[in-house]
């Protein structure tokens, strides 16, 4: 398919299917519409106790605050480049409580035992409920590149240091990859540098991190470390293997425009949902690598 048709396709498919959210987003992202719409649409999400939820994060259909769905809410300001120092403040000081009752360090968990009364997909168990680097490592490296101060964001980044310096590292793939958005943005380079090569190293061993772009089923690739050129990471993958990765990328675009995912959600609009985050990620990383040519706006 020519670049313009895959960028006219996606771009048809998130009209259609998607939230309102990854809507705005494309529009901030690709037509130079202003980032104040994403922080518009991401109000809806924002709870009176400063945390997100009400599906923010698809797999579980919860109205209650979780970190989890505050993370998700970082990376959607940090991808249309905008930062709102009142919702952030009011998530961080979530957070902050979150970690008083977690009783880890300042860690935080992905989620609690309220996502039992919702829809969710059969992975969100009780393993969601521990405090840990994730998602407290992605969080704290979000916080950094947006540039907000918290005293929690001080709190996780100590934990985030223990958890490296001070055991093993983890095997489970996300946790990893949570490690690498922190010492990607965290200010002590030098330190993080000392821990970047051996923490890609782990994730490698792992059976959910796909170096072959032809391995089958869920996993994290390249493409999740590196999802641009100049992702600090990138150096790390060779030309050849991100560039098999961008080819299965485009050819995996499936004919309504909008691209696929490999599990279960828990409900058709999380399907949809999900789809629609997937395939504004993927035109971004398309676009990034200069796969794809912005279309008429």
């Amino acid at each position: 398919m020519p670049q313009d048709d895959v960028l006219t396709a996606a771009e048809g498919f998130l009209l259609a299917e998607a939230r309102v959210l990854e809507r705005r987003l494309f529009a901030t992202c690709f037509r130079d519409a202003p980032a104040a719409g994403v922080v518009d649409a991401l109000r809806g999400y924002q709870n009176s106790d400063g945390g997100f939820g009400h599906g923010l994060e698809p797999d579980k259909r919860s109205p209650a605050s979780l970190p989890i769905d505050v993370e998700i809410a970082f990376q959607t300001l940090a991808a249309a480049g905008v930062s709102d120092s009142e919702m952030v403040g009011r998530a961080c000081d979530f957070l902050s409580r979150t970690a008083v009752e977690a009783d880890a360090g300042g860690a935080v968990p992905l989620a609690f035992p309220v996502i039992e009364s919702s829809p969710r997909a059969d992975h969100w168990t009780d393993w969601t409920y521990e405090p840990g680097v994730n998602p407290t490592a992605g969080l704290a490296g979000l916080l950094y590149r947006l540039g907000f101060e918290h005293p929690w964001r001080d709190e996780a980044t100590s934990f985030c240091w223990q958890a490296l310096e001070g055991q093993a590292l983890p095997d489970e793939v996300h946790a990893l990859s949570e490690l690498l958005v922190f010492l990607e943005f965290v200010p002590d380079r030098d330190r993080a540098g000392k821990h970047a090569a051996a923490v890609l190293e782990h994730m490698t061993t792992s059976t959910m991190f796909h170096l072959d772009p032809d391995a089958s089923g869920y996993g994290l690739s390249p493409l999740h470390v590196a999802p641009t050129p100049d992702s600090r990471w990138r150096s790390l993958f060779s030309d050849t293997q991100i560039a098999a990765h961008l080819d299965r990328l485009l050819h995996t675009q499936q004919s309504d425009g909008g691209w696929p995912i490999t599990w279960e959600p828990p409900s058709a609009a999380s399907l949809l949902d999900w789809r629609g985050i997937v395939t504004l990620q993927a035109v971004r990383t398309l676009s990034a690598y200069g796969r794809l040519q912005p279309g008429p706006s």
